[in-house]
């Protein structure tokens, strides 16, 4: 049988009345579609999925199947062949071209949603990789993704009034002002993202202080609008990526990549105890390791100095004498340059600040080797132990505000005098020779 004879005899059985003509071909249509949709998603992403997987891409494989890739590309098939096939179903008049519109409109929607989901697996796969731990194109698939959703957007809309694409365009350059304004938020962070990205501004896993901002810890995410920020108390901060490349914020990250972090703290000596050493305590000082040397050579400057002034006749009491603060500032800087994990390539010093009513700042300025914060706060922590410990051998005292319990203090111990002389004026009253004996708290030896 010739295939005009099964042509004819196909054509013997249709059914004469219209709305059965319909139903038949539409069906027809339809399983036709499903068949090639099928095809594509299942045999096509199947052969897709397993040439992937044995050139090593196994990655862009699971990510393409993640983001249902195969099976938008199906429904751009399955529109595509309904797209097609429509005009073929007799009967349908004006529903026909309806029909086909919305149909191509279905099919290039389907097609940019399969581009999408091929950016976002670009994204997955890129996140699974080594440069995502300090990169992110989070920021320029978005951008991508907008592009396509805007040309998608300008299809779609002239295939459904049926229009031309470039009249459809030069309407868009009449409403741009309209457009500038609505999309004002976006493009700011676009130009904003484009910028920290390419000048390296800003990478995921960078610890930025922002305080305007309420954000103070580690960058998670940098996209196209906004970037979150994970702060030390375990809370996320989300900030518009315009405002990062508009406003000012610190970044730490060259800190650590220099391997070196200040230490720029003060201890506040209190001003009573600052004085000068005697000879005797000079010699007894001369123990110390870190001094030995500073003393030896300051001595020295010292002895020939009063020697010239003892010459002129002058008082003594214009003689140089060593004292114990700058004694202490010798110390802390050979303290600190002995120390293994302070960096001595980097400014190291200990000065002493303008003297105010809290005593004489004294700022310990130097660099330790280690940045982890741990490590940081450890070294530090170690070095002002030693510090506030030595204080006492030079004859040095911390300041400290008196508190409560210090005025508490002093009140109960002037109380307790009070009543040591009553009962010392009753004792002579009574022809005692001596009063009975202090009371040796120490609260009355304070009083």
């Amino acid at each position: 049988m010739t295939f005009d004879a099964l042509l004819e005899l196909f054509e013997q059985r249709i059914p004469a009345h219209p709305w059965a003509q319909i139903t038949l071909y539409v069906l027809a249509l339809v399983l036709l579609a499903g068949i090639a949709q099928w095809l594509v998603a299942r045999v096509v992403g199947r052969v897709v999925y397993r040439v992937l997987s044995l050139s090593g891409h196994g990655n862009w494989a699971g990510a393409l199947l993640h983001h249902r890739t195969y099976r938008r590309l199906g429904y751009a098939v399955f529109l595509a062949v309904v797209t097609v096939g429509i005009s073929q179903v007799p009967n349908l008049g004006k529903f026909s071209a309806a029909i086909e519109r919305l149909a191509h409109a279905g099919t290039w929607i389907s097609v940019f949603l399969m581009l999408s989901g091929v950016l976002d697996a670009w994204q997955t796969v890129f996140s699974g990789s080594r440069s995502a731990q300090t990169h992110s194109i989070k920021g320029y698939i978005q951008v991508a993704q907008l592009a396509l959703w805007l040309v998608c957007g300008v299809l779609v809309l002239s295939i459904l009034i049926d229009r031309s694409p470039l009249w459809m365009l030069s309407g868009i350059g009449a409403l741009s002002a309209v457009l500038l304004l609505v999309f004002k938020d976006t493009l700011l962070s676009l130009v904003a993202s484009t910028q920290l990205t390419s000048n390296d501004m800003l990478r995921i896993g960078d610890w930025i202080e922002m305080p305007q901002s309420n954000a103070d810890g580690f960058v998670m995410d940098v996209a196209l609008h906004t970037v979150k920020v994970k702060n030390w108390d375990n809370t996320v901060t989300t900030v518009p990526t315009y405002k990062l490349f508009s406003e000012s914020y610190r970044n730490y990250r060259h800190m650590f990549e220099s391997g070196a972090r200040r230490i720029k703290r003060t201890l506040r000596i209190d001003a009573t105890s600052v004085r000068f050493l005697d000879e005797e305590e000079v010699r007894a000082l001369m123990r110390f390791k870190l001094l030995h040397d500073y003393l030896e050579v300051k001595q020295e400057e010292v002895d020939r100095a009063n020697r010239e002034i003892l010459r002129a006749d002058t008082d003594p009491v214009n003689r140089r004498r060593l004292t114990n603060l700058g004694t202490f500032r010798a110390y802390g800087i050979a303290f600190l340059r002995a120390h293994p994990e302070i960096h001595h390539d980097l400014l190291l010093n200990l000065r002493m600040m303008e003297s105010d009513s809290q005593g004489i700042p004294i700022e310990i300025y130097c660099f330790t080797t280690l940045t982890n914060w741990t490590d940081y706060e450890r070294i530090q922590g170690d070095i002002f132990d030693h510090l506030f410990a030595i204080l006492p051998e030079l004859g040095l005292r911390v300041y400290q505000a008196p508190s409560g319990a210090d005025l508490s203090g002093l009140r109960s111990g002037a109380t307790m005098a009070d009543q040591h002389a009553a009962l010392a004026v009753a004792a002579a009253d009574s022809g005692m020779r001596q009063p009975p004996s202090a009371p040796t708290d120490r609260a009355d030896r304070v009083a």
